[in-house]
């Protein structure tokens, strides 16, 4: 069993586009972090790179599916688009 330093709601993080992480201040002075790819396979725990402190990230997991699956659906269609011009 894993003792977390805080459950920290996934609106609190920072959501860096490019790199396609979340980030969350740390006590330590670094970040929690936790990828958008680890969310969506339903990771909830957020490590900091510097400390062995970790969070539970606090967010619905169906939601955050549907959404990636809605990413996916805009993208392909893109892409079907651009194949037709």
């Amino acid at each position: 069993m894993s003792v977390y330093h805080d459950e920290v709601e996934i609106e609190d993080f920072e959501y860096d586009e490019e790199e396609e992480m979340y980030y969350y201040p740390c006590p330590c002075g670094d970040r929690f972090q936790i990828s958008r790819e680890e969310l969506i396979a339903g990771e909830e725990v957020a490590t900091c790179p510097s400390c062995s402190l970790i969070v539970k990230v606090i967010y619905d997991p169906e939601a955050f599916a549907a959404e990636q699956d809605e990413t996916e659906a805009v993208a392909g269609k893109a892409t079907d688009q651009l194949e037709k011009n």
